[in-house]
C-alpha cells in the first residue's frame, strides 16, 4: 500500500492561464478561478492577442486583485510559450494549467489537487475519458487524442487515458528546471514525455469536458497531431 505523506503546511497553488484571442471568455474564466478560492496566485499570459483581449486584461489590472498577475507577450508565440512564461513567473508549490475558455471547469480543482495534497502524486492529469460528463467531441479529434495517447503509452510504458488534456498539475520542482522547447501545442507531448522519462508516474482523475467548436474559437487543428506524434518519438530517444 502506498504510504500517504501529508505536507506539514498547506501547499500553495499557482494557476497559469495562457490566453490568445479570448475576448469573450477570459474575464469569466478568471472570475470562475477566483470563485473556487484555492489559487494563491493566478498568472494570465497574453500571447499577443489582437481581438480586444488586451483591453479586457487591462481593465482587470485596474481592479488590482492581489493574487492576479498579467504578463504580455509582444507577439504571438504559441500556447507552449505562454505556459512556459507562466511557469517561470510562478512562485507556488503547485502549478496548474487552465485554458482561457469554458472547456474545463475550475470547480474541479479539488479533485485535481487531492492526490498531490495527500502526497501520493507529484503530477496529476485530468482525464476526459475516465467517465466524467462531457460534451461529445468531434470524432476525428477523439481519434487524434486516442492515437496520441496510445503512442505515449507504447513509447513510455505508461497507461494514460488522456495525454492531450489541458488540466495538468505539477509539483513545482518537477517542471521548474525542465528544459521545454515547445512553443505551440506540442507542449503537451513534450512535457508528458519528459515527466515520464524522469520515472514519474502520472496520476489521472476524471473531469468533465465542454469542448467548443472551431467557429467558437477552438484553435488546435488536425495538423497539430503529426507534430505531436513526432515530438513523442523524438523525446523518447533524445534528452
Amino acid at each position: 500500500m502506498t504510504k500517504r505523506l501529508k505536507d506539514p503546511q498547506p501547499l500553495t497553488l499557482t494557476v497559469v492561464i495562457p490566453c490568445y484571442n479570448e475576448v469573450t471568455t477570459v474575464e469569466q474564466v478568471l472570475d470562475d478561478v477566483r470563485a473556487v478560492g484555492l489559487a494563491n496566485e493566478i498568472i494570465i499570459v497574453d500571447d499577443g492577442s489582437t481581438d480586444g483581449t488586451r483591453d479586457v486584461l487591462q481593465r482587470i489590472e485596474e481592479k488590482r486583485f492581489p493574487e492576479v498577475r498579467i504578463i504580455y507577450h509582444s507577439h504571438n508565440q504559441g500556447k507552449g510559450a505562454a505556459v512556459i512564461t507562466g511557469f517561470k513567473a510562478a512562485t507556488s508549490d503547485v502549478l496548474l494549467i487552465q485554458d482561457a475558455d469554458f472547456e474545463y471547469d475550475p470547480r474541479e480543482y479539488p479533485i485535481l489537487l487531492k492526490p498531490i495534497q495527500e502526497g501520493i502524486a507529484t503530477v496529476v492529469y485530468g482525464s476526459r475519458f475516465l467517465g466524467g460528463p462531457r460534451k461529445a467531441m468531434n470524432f476525428w479529434n477523439m481519434v487524434a487524442n486516442k492515437g496520441l495517447t496510445l503512442a505515449t503509452n507504447i513509447l513510455y510504458n505508461a497507461i494514460l487515458s488522456d495525454m492531450e488534456t489541458c488540466y495538468k498539475v505539477f509539483r513545482a520542482e518537477v517542471v521548474k528546471d525542465m528544459r521545454i522547447h515547445a512553443r505551440r501545442f506540442e507542449f503537451e507531448p513534450e512535457v508528458t514525455a519528459k515527466v515520464l522519462k524522469k520515472g514519474i508516474r502520472i496520476y489521472e482523475v476524471p473531469i468533465s469536458y465542454n469542448g467548443r467548436e472551431y467557429h467558437e474559437g477552438k484553435k488546435i487543428k488536425w495538423t497539430d497531431a503529426p507534430i505531436a506524434l513526432w515530438t513523442l518519438i523524438k523525446y523518447r530517444f533524445v534528452d
